[in-house]
């Protein structure tokens, strides 16, 4: 996410989102976003 908000010119990323399920056999699907700012 880092990489990819530096790349659009962005230098903060505001209003992260984290999401996880549980799917399997105590395997994890973590899914997070944000909204890449500059400031």
């Amino acid at each position: 996410m880092k990489e990819l908000a530096k790349q659009k010119g962005a230098n903060a990323i505001v209003g992260i989102d984290v999401d996880y399920e549980v799917v399997r056999d105590g395997m994890l699907m973590v899914a997070v976003s944000g909204t890449a700012v500059r400031i």
